[in-house]
């Protein structure tokens, strides 16, 4: 039996190649033939797990950042099924345009060493070996042992035993050094610029399973010696943003880098505290411009139980999109279709925090600006994928093939993680598809996120005139009488409330994928009143809801009428004048099937028809045939009006930064 051995450990070696990489690519750089003063969308995916991540690793993942990349630019890759060979075949719908591989920072050594070579005393640590078996239960075992180890089950992190029988540090540097050098392979230096790939890592601190973690993401080819990690930084975000500075921002070698928060909802209320100290506040502001608002993990925008009727501290129906039913990433904890953690059941709407969503920080920003001065919570907003397959930008619901490596390939997708969904993209006005380019876009927050379909959006907010949606030059009109999507408007004395200028255009499709049309366009707005308390509402301003199922229940093609583009002028009707708020636009599709919908009929269950519980029972014998227990669809058949959150129909959407409106000095 062969085994694959993706790295070297002979460091100097790499890093000699990613030296040559570096000064081919940064003589070869020029300006872009497809280059736009307005700016252009770019789609793309900042959260992309490879082999080099212990989760993806010891879930039988083989593909390593070429592959990812290779995956984002359309090519077909090899996955594996559910019980980890590699048979599944593998392509994206449509190439997206730039990516970041962001592999877990703290392990790459220990990974390195567990796939280096069975002659080295590290690869029998009993971590390494629990991790290549392709057996489930002992799979879930090493991974407690990996979070153990990385201090995310409440205990502080600590080097394994696998530091203690091979050099982690060295191991750690070549694997880094080959991220670097993948990004360089890829990243497009002509003037095609037909790919950029970025250089990051994932920063990942959870205390007792709360997420907490980042993807750090650099602007070029200067970054820091190593990733930060927890065991660099006493597992203490604050301490990453001071070293992040002083090794980057503060290093005077051109090197520039930002951190973004993801899976709010998942953080236990955690993520997004008050700032211990005007240093936070700044740091936070200068570092995480963005935040992923939805990746396979869920979504983060907002809450809303229909069961209850209620939300947390909302009322806005459409926040039951994408939830998950805990607060923490045991979430993960089911298998074989139940379960088995405490601390992944569904909790309470009342226990759900408040900052675990993002329209509530927001809010609480404006509040803490009011009481303080300074609001440290000014985010703009991405989507992404958090694959740990290397299927970057695989964000589409048909043929969707899982982002857990065997742990959700197949049968067990619906089985163990129908909670879970296909993940977002980020997209950033740009002028070009370079890396300068696309990072300056994401730190002025000229940035959306989709739930995984490519709808082109516009949002400003300025002087303009009404009739701006019919005039050629609307753009550009836009662009010098206001702010896009990600800005600050002050006010100024005897100012009129400003217009907001939205447009979207539907997702052009494939003829494999074909896209919905547009269904409505909303703004929502947030703002803070003088006695410091929160307020927020949501307005309808383009198009109109649809109130049938909207789609074929046998075949799931889309039937309710829609939009291809839409567009508007719209002035908030009840403006706040001299008080603080922020506005975003949501773009909704018309309703289209889950993925979860759609390979439960691909199983000849069809969760959109009366007959589903007679053809779960009929579904036994193929379930058997995949090597399934004989009750792996039984999810197919939940019942959507017993449901807090789920529906097997869903209206993709995408979310624009905010803009923030203040008001006069």
């Amino acid at each position: 039996m062969t085994r694959q051995k993706p790295h070297n450990l002979k460091v100097p070696v790499f890093i000699a190649a990613l030296m040559a990489l570096i000064a081919h690519s940064s003589l070869a750089a020029g300006p872009c033939k497809h280059f736009a003063a307005e700016r252009q969308p770019f789609f793309g995916d900042l959260h992309i797990h490879t082999r080099y991540s212990f989760d993806a690793f010891l879930s039988n993942q083989k593909n390593d950042p070429d592959g990812a990349y290779r995956y984002a630019k359309g090519e077909m890759i090899t996955l594996p099924d559910p019980f980890g060979d590699q048979t599944i075949e593998a392509k994206i719908d449509r190439a997206i345009d730039f990516a970041a591989v962001t592999d877990h920072g703290q392990f790459l050594g220990e990974v390195a060493l567990c796939d280096s070579d069975w002659g080295t005393l590290a690869w029998w640590a009993p971590t390494c070996i629990m991790s290549r078996t392709k057996n489930l239960w002992v799979q879930l075992y090493a991974a407690s042992q990996w979070t153990l180890s990385g201090g995310m089950d409440g205990v502080a992190p600590q080097r394994s035993l696998i530091c203690d029988l091979g050099d982690c540090t060295a191991a750690a540097t070549t694997i880094w050094a080959d991220i670097q050098a993948a990004a360089e392979r890829h990243n497009d230096p002509s003037d095609n610029c037909e790919f950029s790939a970025f250089v990051g890592y994932e920063y990942t601190q959870g205390q007792e399973a709360a997420n907490l973690h980042r993807n750090v993401i650099f602007k070029n080819a200067n970054v820091t010696e190593r990733p930060i990690s927890v065991f660099d930084s006493n597992n203490q975000v604050p301490e990453l943003w001071r070293q992040l500075k002083k090794q980057c921002l503060d290093a005077s070698n051109g090197c520039d880098v930002m951190a973004i928060p993801h899976n709010s909802n998942l953080g236990g209320g955690l993520m997004f505290p008050d700032p211990a100290t005007i240093e936070e506040a700044h740091n936070r502001r200068a570092l995480e411009p963005l935040v992923e608002l939805i990746q396979h993990k869920g979504a983060s925008e907002c809450r809303f139980d229909r069961l209850q009727g209620i939300g947390v501290d909302t009322e806005d129906e459409l926040c039951d999109f994408e939830q998950i039913p805990s607060d923490n990433l045991h979430m993960l904890g089911s298998v074989e279709g139940k379960m088995r953690s405490e601390k992944g059941q569904a909790v309470n709407l009342s226990s759900f925090h408040r900052r675990n969503l993002m329209r509530n920080v927001l809010k609480d920003g404006l509040a803490l600006e009011q009481a303080n001065g300074l609001n440290p919570f000014m985010p703009g907003f991405i989507g992404s994928t958090d694959t740990h397959t290397a299927t970057a930008g695989g964000a589409q619901e048909r043929q969707y093939v899982g982002h857990l490596g065997s742990r959700d390939a197949g049968f067990r997708n619906i089985q163990d993680h129908f909670v879970s969904n296909p993940g977002g993209l980020a997209v950033v006005w740009a002028e070009e598809n370079r890396r300068d380019a696309l990072f300056d876009a994401m730190r002025r927050r000229e940035a959306y996120a989709t739930s995984g379909t490519r709808p082109l959006v516009r949002f400003f907010a300025g002087d303009y005139p009404e009739n701006l949606c019919e005039d050629p030059t609307a753009i550009k009109l836009a662009y010098d009488k206001g702010v896009p999507m990600g800005g600050i408007l002050t006010e100024q004395p005897g100012d009129m409330p400003p217009r907001f200028y939205i447009s979207a255009q539907r997702d052009s499709g494939t003829a494999l994928f074909p896209s919905n049309p547009l269904e409505r366009l909303q703004i929502i707005k947030g703002w803070v009143d003088s006695n410091g308390n929160t307020h927020e509402r949501v307005y309808d301003v383009a198009g109109s809801p649809v109130n049938e199922l909207g789609v074929d229940p046998l075949t799931c093609a889309a039937t309710a009428p829609g939009s291809a583009s839409l567009c508007t002028v719209w002035q908030d009707p009840d403006p706040t004048p001299d008080q603080s708020a922020f506005y975003y636009a949501r773009v909704l599709e018309t309703p289209s099937c889950r993925w979860s919908t759609l390979q439960c009929q691909n199983m000849g269950v069809n969760p959109l028809s009366d007959a589903c519980p007679d053809q779960l029972a009929a579904s036994t014998r193929r379930a058997k045939a995949l090597g399934a227990s004989e009750d792996a669809f039984k999810n197919c058949c939940r019942v959507a009006e017993d449901e807090a959150f789920y529906t097997p129909t869903i209206r993709e959407r995408a979310w624009t930064s905010p803009i923030w409106l203040q008001p006069p000095p």
